[in-house]
Formats: structure tokens, C-alpha cells, sequence
């Protein structure tokens, strides 16, 4: 049974060492950290450009579905749409996604495709060198045929085609 508890420990280390589990463990704090700057990004600079247009906190409009939108002993009376935390909140996706892309995706995609390149060069290069062996083969072949003679070739069943 202690061999059977030492080899789900074993897988379960397996699996916690392997690279795309720390890497995934990496990534998710980087978002965290980096989702910090998105929202100091709309915050500090965002909503205040908004607010030369309207109210300085983007996060602040909002619409009364169904009146009376009022506090009242710190309860609201009617239906209030919150519009402008959804306005923010796709202002800090957008913000991100940009980021990501420009900043990560597409200099990596950029990488990727000089390997890919490279990589099909250096294919391109090897099937030609494999073409260049087999005709030396082929005329190695055929210099042996013609030394020998025909009368050696058919002995063996051979024939000496091209």
C-alpha cells in the first residue's frame, strides 16, 4: 500500500515539475500583476480624459431604469444600470489586449515565422544533398554494372537498368 501512496506522490510531483505547470503558475501572477497596471492605466489616465468630456470618474454614469433612484437609510430605491463600470471595464480589455498583442503576440509570431523560415531553408538544403547522394549512388551503381560485364550480371539475375 506505501508503494501505491509513493507512486500517486511521484506522479503528483511529475506533474508539478513539469514546464507548462510552472509556466501556467508564472503567467498567472504576471497577469495579476500586470491587471494592476491596466486599471492604474484607465484610472489615472483614461478616466480623466473622459472626464474633460463629462465627470471625472468614468465609473460614475449611470441610468435610472425605473425611478425612484435614490438612497435612501442607505438602501436604493428603484432600478440603477451601472453603465459606466462596464464602460471601464471594456476600456481595461481593450487596453490589455492591446498591450498583449503588440508587446507579446506579435513580436513572437514575428520570431516563430524567421524560425519557420529557417527551418525550411535548412530542409530545402538537406533534400538536396539527399538527391545529390543518391545520384552519386546511381552512378557508382552504374560503373560497377558496366565493369563487370554483361555476362557476370545475368548470371545473377541482375539486370542492368537504369
Amino acid at each position: 500500500m506505501s508503494a501505491k501512496k509513493e507512486s500517486v506522490l511521484e506522479g503528483f510531483k511529475a506533474f508539478l515539475m513539469r514546464g507548462n505547470v510552472i509556466d501556467l503558475a508564472v503567467a498567472v501572477v504576471i497577469g495579476a500583476a500586470f491587471t494592476n497596471i491596466v486599471n492604474s492605466v484607465v484610472k489615472g489616465i483614461i478616466n480623466p480624459i473622459v472626464g474633460a468630456f463629462g465627470t471625472k470618474n468614468l465609473e460614475s454614469y449611470k441610468s435610472c431604469l425605473k425611478p425612484p433612484c435614490k438612497v435612501v437609510n442607505g438602501e436604493m430605491q428603484g432600478i440603477q444600470l451601472e453603465w459606466g463600470l462596464v464602460l471601464s471595464a471594456i476600456l481595461s480589455f481593450i487596453i490589455t489586449a492591446a498591450v498583449v498583442y503588440f508587446l507579446m503576440v506579435l513580436p513572437m509570431a514575428k520570431v516563430l515565422a524567421k524560425r519557420a523560415a529557417h527551418d525550411k531553408a535548412k530542409e530545402g538544403v538537406q533534400e538536396t544533398m539527399e538527391i545529390s547522394e543518391l545520384e552519386v549512388l546511381k552512378e557508382i551503381r552504374d560503373t560497377l554494372v558496366a565493369q563487370r560485364g554483361p555476362s557476370s550480371g545475368s548470371s545473377t539475375g541482375a539486370h542492368p537498368t537504369s
